[in-house]
């Protein structure tokens, strides 16, 4: 092997890998993007459920934003994503969707040879350092957001490092190669796919082969917007739910929130209904629910304890989910089982309580006066001979 010099912002080089994670309570399996500059040695790493075209040219305007700008050439491996077929030498048949990206963001491709994967060396090198620093022991998250935003404090602290042969750190030659790169462009490649369904019966819209619920009436067409992690919901120009996507197939994700509004009105069908269920399986509902809920049934009967449960829900949808648990917490230490309390207790965690605002005396000064003396008064005491004045 001959070694390669690369100037400022010349090339990067992209690769795939597999990694484990705890999402919640599930150990799940990764594809995790991957984009090394040859000339800094920084890189960019971002998880994915799926190695999907979607997420591979997410990822690409992750790590450009990331970098501040965009690579001359970026060097790949014959993947699905990119490559449609391969041709004789180097040649290659890209995915139209591809080479419109690559357009968009104005920069060139290049593949290694089919099972050379040597030509590639620097980001694989990459990936096993990565692996070794950051991927072991297997780390937690709640979700794959949470996992990602580790992952980027990873990134952002592996500037700090020094790569062989060099003195300066990382994150210093990176701000150096930042100014040799292409621009960003104004606005990003169009990545989502939009479809428009109609909101069934049940709450949810259909996207691709899954179901995912949505806080709309019945039989109201809204605009679903799907990108390589997410599914958002929009009404009338608003966001109205947001889920993270399913590659499953024939799948129902439903969030409890967007039926509290039907369940006020037909309370019994909570315990039982699917949304509930699914909060369980991924920890949002937590055991003081359960406890709470119970206590209620217990003071004013199933019906009605239920009714004032999902009411208690409604706080949590306006003033979060954290601050309703921190109140129910508090409520069932302290022995008290009543609704009332626990709107109390949501609203006083979020009072400002007034403090005496700071008087600002330097302009008083004009205003000083000497003290008084008071021993001109001791001279009234003292007695005076007949026809002096004082």
């Amino acid at each position: 092997f001959v070694p390669q010099s690369y100037p400022w912002g010349s090339e990067a080089q992209v690769d795939w890998y597999e990694a484990y994670a705890e999402l919640g309570d599930e150990r799940v399996k990764l594809q995790v993007f991957s984009m090394r500059s040859m000339a800094s040695g920084g890189a960019f790493h971002r998880a994915y459920r799926h190695a999907t075209q979607q997420a591979f040219l997410e990822a690409h305007e992750l790590a450009f934003r990331y970098f501040g700008g965009v690579f001359r050439r970026a060097r790949y491996d014959n993947l699905g994503a990119a490559v449609k077929r391969v041709l004789r030498g180097s040649r290659r048949e890209e995915t139209a969707r591809f080479v419109a990206f690559r357009s968009h963001w104005r920069f060139e491709s290049e593949f290694c040879t089919p099972a050379e994967g040597h030509e590639k060396g620097g980001v694989e090198n990459e990936v096993g350092r990565f692996r070794r620093n950051h991927w072991v022991p297997v780390p937690r998250a709640d979700d794959l957001e949470a996992l990602n935003r580790q992952v980027l404090a990873a990134c952002q602290a592996d500037e700090a490092r020094t790569v062989a042969g060099r003195e300066q750190s990382v994150g210093t030659v990176l701000l150096i190669e930042r100014t040799h790169l292409l621009p960003l462009a104004e606005e990003g490649f169009d990545l989502v796919e939009v479809s428009f369904p109609v909101v069934t019966s049940l709450g949810c819209v259909k996207v691709k082969t899954n179901a995912y619920s949505a806080p709309v009436k019945a039989g109201r067409t809204v605009e679903a917007r799907l990108s390589a992690a997410r599914v958002e919901i929009w009404h009338d120009g608003k966001r109205v739910a947001r889920h993270e996507r399913s590659y499953g197939r024939y799948q129902e994700i439903v969030d409890l929130e967007h039926y509290l509004d039907v369940l006020e009105r037909k309370p019994g069908a909570l315990a039982g209904s699917k949304p509930l269920e699914q909060w369980r399986t991924l920890g949002r509902w937590p055991e003081s629910y359960d406890r709470f809920w119970q206590a209620l049934i217990g003071r004013h009967g199933r019906q009605a304890g239920t009714r004032e449960m999902i009411g208690l829900l409604q706080m949590g949808r306006t003033h979060g989910h954290a601050t309703l648990l921190g109140a129910i917490d508090a409520a069932l230490a302290l022995g008290c089982t009543d609704e009332a309390a626990v709107r109390h207790l949501v609203t006083a965690q979020q009072l400002e309580h007034a403090r005496p605002a700071a008087v600002e005396v330097g302009v008083l000064v004009q205003f000083e006066r000497p003290l008084p003396t008071v021993g001109e008064y001791d001279q009234l005491l003292t007695p005076v001979a007949a026809g002096v004045v004082r």
